[in-house]
């Protein structure tokens, strides 16, 4: 038989020897201070934030484009411009297309409203359920159901001359960016020691790719959802098909809101040709935008920002939870970001180890970043940084051939001979 278990007090000093002291120093205090005032400083700057992060996505999704004209021997300030005028000219050929269209497109459906309600009004009076629906929709009240007031119409033209400011400073911010790559980029190598340059380049051209590939898939999704209004809306002989698969795939690329701003329309120029008609429209155009979000944007996203889909669609709902609209458009090549940065610094995860491949990584960016430092000796930061960017460039090409070598032999042995060409 055991014997029976015995439960003793723990003295005094032991007790004492379990509390957990937490002591502060006074660093520690100042860094939480600055902490706090930085994101307070964050939020009540979020515009002027947002509007840098829209010019930085300008630039990064222009950059290749005039990179491309660089290497036709076209000096860089002229190649910005035959960008940004070749970017103006088509962004006033779509309002042009679409704009006059649409309002006169709304001036018709206004003048039909009337006569469109009353049909409605009957068909939902033919049954005893739908009666009282139909007695309010007879006195249905836009204005007071829209909360019409000439504060809010102030209101809301103050928010428009807002956009458009925020849009311009965004665009032209952009094109000061895009001018100034070199001095900007050689402040910000300024202030980081030597030792670091290769990994800021490195993260700042895997930056580059991520605002690509968004903007690639954003390119896809809105070009297929405005053929596809165009191919529908002509088929069923609505009037205007191309102006209002324009405004279409110009409003996908919002996310959530995109739908209502796309059905809508479409929904509203074919009530016109009838009630048959126009449930075509309703459901086909239903039908696409699931498939669209629940499996385009994931594929689409997820390839080209490599991202698992689940985490697309997880990235989509927290961002739209946490900032509306503005934290949807950007949750994607943020979740990407964050992704990126924990590959490219080398962070240990909790419970990961270090594997073969992840030593040897280290030991090519310890022989990098000597070469780099070998190079760079005595060099002004602004010229040093081009060359962290060429050694970067060349060590992704050598890392993508390494990949493709991997699911390839015949792949991996075309794209290491081409980064070495370009050594």
């Amino acid at each position: 038989m055991m014997p029976p278990l015995e439960f003793h007090e723990p003295a005094p000093e032991e007790r004492a020897a379990r509390v957990l002291r937490v002591e502060l120093s006074f660093s520690t205090m100042i860094a939480v201070v600055l902490v706090i005032t930085g994101l307070w400083l964050l939020i009540r700057l979020l515009p002027v934030v947002l509007v840098l992060v829209a010019a930085l996505f300008i630039g990064g999704t222009l950059s290749p484009v005039i990179e491309w004209l660089e290497e036709r021997r076209i000096r860089r300030n002229v190649a910005i411009a035959i960008v940004f005028t070749v970017l103006v000219i088509a962004t006033v050929v779509l309002i042009f297309l679409t704009i006059p269209e649409l309002l006169d497109q709304a001036k018709r459906l206004a003048a039909q409203e009337p006569a469109l309600r009353a049909r409605v009004v009957v068909f939902l009076a033919r049954s005893p359920l739908t009666v009282p629906l139909a007695e309010s929709l007879r006195n249905v009240n836009y204005g007071a159901m829209l909360g019409y007031s000439p504060s809010t119409a102030v209101a809301f033209s103050t928010r428009i001359v807002e956009f458009f400011a925020y849009s311009m400073g965004a665009i032209f911010l952009a094109l000061y960016v895009l001018i100034d790559r070199d001095r900007l980029r050689g402040a910000l190598f300024a202030v980081l020691p030597r030792r670091h340059h290769i990994r800021l380049s490195r993260v700042m051209l895997n930056l580059e790719t991520i605002v690509g590939g968004y903007i690639r898939g954003q390119l896809i999704t809105c070009g297929l959802i405005a053929g596809f209004m165009f191919i529908l809306l002509t088929a069923c002989g609505v009037p205007n098909a191309l102006a209002l698969a324009a405004f279409g795939g110009a409003a996908d690329v919002l996310p959530y809101i995109g739908a209502l701003l796309t059905i809508g329309p479409a929904v509203a120029a074919a009530l016109g040709r009838g009630p048959a008609i126009t449930a075509i429209v309703f459901v086909l155009m239903v039908v696409y935008e699931e498939f669209e979000s629940r499996v385009l944007v994931p594929v689409v996203y997820g390839r080209a920002l490599r991202l698992p889909s689940s985490i697309v669609m997880l990235s989509l709902l927290a961002g739209a939870t946490l900032m509306g609209v503005v934290g949807a458009l950007l949750a994607l090549p943020c979740a990407a970001a964050i992704l990126m940065l924990v590959d490219e610094l080398r962070v240990d995860l909790p419970g990961e180890q270090e594997q073969v491949a992840g030593k040897k990584l280290r030991r090519s960016d310890d022989r990098v970043e000597k070469e780099y430092e070998r190079r760079t000796e005595g060099m002004p930061a602004e010229q040093a940084a081009a060359i962290a960017v060429e050694l970067s460039d060349v060590r992704q090409k050598e890392e993508a051939g390494e990949a493709a070598a991997a699911e390839s032999p015949a792949a991996g042995a075309k794209v290491g001979s081409s980064a070495l060409g370009d050594t």
